[in-house]
């Protein structure tokens, strides 16, 4: 396997036509984040409220034992439709945010080539897929905010205080402006940054292992791609878990619990729950990283297809 000439491929294709290159990754990566949430909603929503659950008193029991139980204790309380509760806020968003994820990474690339002939290092991959990060925060923060919400509040016993995502979106805005809804903006950066990186750094290495000598990584069969993204996933997760769980603690709890913001969500954790809390919802964030991002990639490969057909 040569992996300068699937590289050089690689740049070259991000070299030419700079304005339509960016135009195909914004749509085709629009169109990978619907299939993203649509696959991995289910096992999101069990994660959050595996993180979001309020530590047992003595003697007592977790409401959730683990990823089964949380999902048989929700289907039973709220059916199936209560693993898709806060999915049209992510949905919505997906979109856009989906699409300047991809865009960011693309530019990210273009900006580091000097010369098409010459690959991209491991770094370079991974800061193009950082930038991306910092340009999907502005818009994921109020949808993860919004998502995040509607997910514990089906999960409370008392009663329900939003009617869905507009009307929750209306109500942290009354209650604090834009910035309740922006609230828990440092964490995610915290948390995409460098696991935006990592998800497309190991998604140009692991085509890489997979496209066989002589050929491009434009080549690979769908199963391959299917591969390649549900590994970018399971990577991406394991640099971003801590961070998430810091976040979701955050973007859930009331008005001044944590004065000093994620500082303060991380102090309280470790002094009552300690480190093992930073990994709570693995099980199903793993279980969900693997499908839901080999069919976002699998979806941004074929729009590309598809738009490398039309224009």
């Amino acid at each position: 396997m040569s992996s300068n000439t699937n590289e050089s491929d690689s740049n070259a294709e991000v070299k030419k036509g700079e304005k339509v290159s960016g135009i195909k990754s914004f749509f085709a990566g629009g169109a990978g984040g619907m299939c993203c949430v649509a696959t991995g909603h289910p096992l999101d929503t069990i994660k959050v409220r595996l993180q979001t659950q309020p530590k047992p008193g003595p003697g007592e029991q977790p409401r959730y034992l683990g990823t089964l139980d949380c999902a048989k204790k929700t289907i039973a309380k709220e059916g199936f439709r209560g693993l898709y509760k806060g999915m049209l806020a992510p949905l919505a968003g997906v979109t856009p945010m989906f699409a300047v994820c991809f865009f960011g990474n693309d530019l990210g690339k273009r900006l580091q080539i000097k010369d098409p002939n010459v690959p991209l290092t491991k770094v370079q991959l991974f800061l193009a897929g950082g930038l991306s990060g910092v340009f999907t925060t502005s818009i994921m923060v109020p949808g993860e905010r919004i998502k995040c919400l509607l997910q514990i509040q089906a999960d409370s016993h008392g009663p329900q205080k939003y009617k869905g995502p507009i009307d929750c979106a209306k109500q942290l805005y009354k209650e604090g402006g834009i910035r309740s809804i922006y609230k828990g903006t440092a964490a995610t950066l915290l948390r995409d940054v460098p696991a935006s990186g990592m998800y497309f750094m190991s998604y140009e290495w692991v085509k890489e292992l997979l496209t066989p000598a002589g050929h491009s990584k434009s080549e690979l069969s769908p199963a391959r791609v299917l591969f390649a993204g549900g590994m970018a996933g399971i990577f991406n997760w394991l640099v971003a878990l801590p961070q998430d769980v810091l976040k979701s603690r955050l973007q859930t709890a009331p008005e001044g619990r944590y004065p000093n913001g994620i500082r303060s969500v991380f102090t309280e954790l470790m002094a009552t729950e300690g480190p093992a809390a930073l990994y709570k919802g693995a099980t199903p964030v793993l279980l969900r990283a693997f499908p839901a991002n080999a069919a976002c990639f699998l979806g941004y490969e074929v729009t590309i297809k598809l738009l490398d057909m039309l224009f």
